[in-house]
């Protein structure tokens, strides 16, 4: 049980990047079939806390842009990476994402549930930004590689980020990075739980 907040309110990219990485170890589930879908959420559905995370096919082009292309979901020992750009986001998915019961953590939220309404118009419920809740631990940074590095005194690597998540496959390195993204939002989570707060001085 931790009783004592050390978080720092800030750290500097390098002090970040000299930190040891930290990756999904689980089990990396891929679900491009809707055969999949309901199986996969069934599992999803029967955890209280997952990992939620998405990642959008990088544009180098002014005014072009792409649709969400991967929804990332993530229980303790397995992730699953749900590819929006070949499967539609269907019932199932959406029941996970209204159902206040399960609560789905990440860090701008908002922004990828923006990016998911893009395909379909859902009510959701359950979520928790770290962006939001980190200030009430001391913390002022937003990144989810700094909130790691504070938090969990891990890096988590950016550098698949502008990758093509629209590729026929996803590399090992796709998968292990996208699967991190949402997972380490859980661990995240659960540490904040079990320090103390400490609320920024205004």
């Amino acid at each position: 049980m931790t009783t004592v907040n050390n978080f720092t309110d800030k750290i500097s990219n390098e002090e970040a990047a000299q930190l040891p990485a930290i990756e999904f170890g689980g089990e990396i589930r891929i679900i491009d079939h809707e055969r999949d879908i309901v199986e996969a959420c069934k599992v999803l559905a029967a955890e209280p806390v997952i990992g939620f995370d998405t990642e959008t096919r990088p544009s180098f082009r002014p005014g072009v842009s792409f649709r969400v292309s991967l929804l990332q979901l993530s229980t303790p020992t397995v992730c699953y990476l749900f590819r929006l750009n070949r499967i539609p986001l269907v019932k199932p998915i959406l029941q996970l994402l209204e159902e206040k019961r399960i609560l789905k953590i990440g860090a701008d939220v908002g922004g990828d549930l923006r990016a998911l309404h893009q395909i379909r118009h859902f009510r959701e419920a359950g979520f928790i930004d770290l962006q939001t809740i980190a200030p009430q631990w001391g913390i002022e940074e937003k990144s989810l590689r700094k909130l790691s590095a504070i938090v969990l005194g891990q890096r988590v690597s950016k550098a698949q980020r502008l990758s093509n998540w629209e590729a026929a496959t996803l590399t090992d390195k796709q998968q292990i990075y996208a699967a991190t993204d949402a997972w380490v939002c859980t661990r995240i989570y659960e540490k904040l739980l079990r320090t103390p707060q400490k609320p920024l001085r205004s």
